[in-house]
């Protein structure tokens, strides 16, 4: 699978004459899954490859889908590949011309997408859900965990999930792509809720600290093991640290969820760089390296400032790692143009991206001007550690890998992690 350049055709024909939804595409991404070659990784084997963090020749064994070995290796032949943790992404919201945001999603559906991300290096992700009415929008997470139950691969794959919503700021800008007629003010009962029906799978929860009764609810949630987000937001720095207080752990996409035009002297991106400014601060940064959402310059100002705090989001809706065309998310149809911008059709306004996960690596690199291993661990092992999910390149750790081999400025990836499961039943 290359990478960069063009993505990966999945076989599906976006239609921007006819506006019909991606789901009506799904027979031809189903015929790929039943060609995929690689459901998984093997249950036991070995690689001699190049350590991603070190460059070292090392031999990696694993069996029963855990790296039983991680040992130096005298040499490694020229073109032996590198070795390195299969990338996390803490924010999907649906992915091969699938849209998480409906309420009958099937087990073939969410295969498709679990098997592009796989394809795209990424081997565990935050399924995303964003703001919706809130019996709705739970209800849609019971369904989704309930499919998700019946099949081994999608249980190792969707590693828990991201709730973008709905207690975001009703500003212009700030709600984003978010309807504000379902936004409000989050209580007690909400956080409640939400743990008791995701019971004690990982949740990142994104909400904007300045709402009524947010930081009795982050301080709640943080009680209860959810992770809390700021997002969305235009809170003040004295609110932006007194949600840290109360148990935000990360911002959600920086640079995104306000408005294009800000104030020069006083915005939200300068608040959080004053705020993670004393040592000490432990608060992750999100960004989305597409090259779009975050210009190059303030890309790169973002890791003078804020440096080991950032890690990497793809912001995927269901367009990533299909052809332009209109795609649905949620309620809203969004149109996808040759340049892989995501706007409401007609507008200039983006709304989610576009962007494989394997992308985002080689985006990044060529706007921080590195090599793609220096800011591999910003969208593998950060986003893990935060969400307190095993990986990494070491014996007992997951056998979440990627193999990967530089060719000119693309890189080809093969990734494996996971159980088997059955092919796809081909059913929507």
């Amino acid at each position: 699978m290359n990478v960069g350049g063009q993505s990966e055709d999945l076989g599906v024909q976006g239609a921007p004459e006819s506006g019909r939804s991606a789901e009506l595409q799904l027979g031809a991404i189903r015929r790929l899954g039943r060609a995929e070659r690689e459901l998984g990784a093997p249950v036991h084997g070995h690689s001699l490859a190049r350590h991603y963090a070190t460059g070292q020749p090392v031999r990696v064994a694993w069996n029963d889908g855990v790296i039983t070995g991680v040992e130096p290796a005298p040499a490694a032949p020229a073109d032996a590949p590198w070795v390195a943790p299969a990338l996390v992404d803490l924010q999907v919201n649906g992915f091969a011309g699938v849209d998480f945001q409906q309420d009958d999603l099937t087990l073939d559906q969410l295969l498709i997408a679990v098997r592009g991300l796989r394809a795209a290096g990424c081997g565990r992700f935050l399924l995303t859900l964003i703001t919706d009415d809130w019996a709705r929008l739970l209800a849609r997470l019971r369904h989704v965990r309930a499919v998700r139950s019946t099949c081994a691969e999608l249980r190792h794959a969707i590693a828990g999930w991201h709730v973008e919503g709905p207690f975001l700021s009703t500003k212009p800008g700030y709600c984003g792509a978010h309807d504000p007629r379902w936004m409000r003010d989050p209580t007690e009962e909400h956080i409640r809720e939400l743990r008791q029906c995701t019971e004690g799978d990982p949740v990142l929860l994104t909400l904007a600290p300045e709402r009524d009764g947010a930081l009795e609810a982050m301080r709640l949630g943080s009680s209860l093991g959810i992770k809390v987000s700021l997002g969305h937001t235009d809170a003040s720095l004295e609110i932006l640290q007194r949600a840290v207080a109360a148990g935000a752990v990360a911002f959600t996409h920086l640079g995104n969820g306000c408005p294009r035009e800000l104030d020069r002297h006083d915005n939200i991106l300068w608040r959080v760089f004053d705020l993670l400014r004393p040592p000490g601060v432990g608060l992750r940064v999100s960004l989305i390296p597409d090259e779009i959402h975050v210009s190059p310059a303030l890309f790169r100002l973002a890791h003078r400032e804020l440096g080991d705090s950032i890690f990497l989001v793809s912001d995927a809706m269901a367009a990533a790692g299909a052809p332009p065309g209109r795609y649905p998310l949620g309620r809203l149809e969004l149109e996808v143009g040759s340049d892989r911008v995501v706007r409401f059709p007609g507008s200039s306004n983006f709304a989610g991206s576009a962007l494989r996960p394997d992308e985002g690596v080689l985006c990044a690199t060529r706007m921080l001007g590195c090599g793609w291993q220096k800011v591999w661990n910003q969208f593998s092992e950060v986003p893990a550690s935060l969400m307190n999910l095993p990986a990494g390149l070491a014996v007992g750790a997951p056998a979440n890998l990627c193999l990967i081999k530089p060719v000119g400025d693309t890189l080809s990836v093969e990734t494996l992690c996971g159980p088997k499961a059955p092919s796809l039943q081909g059913k929507t």
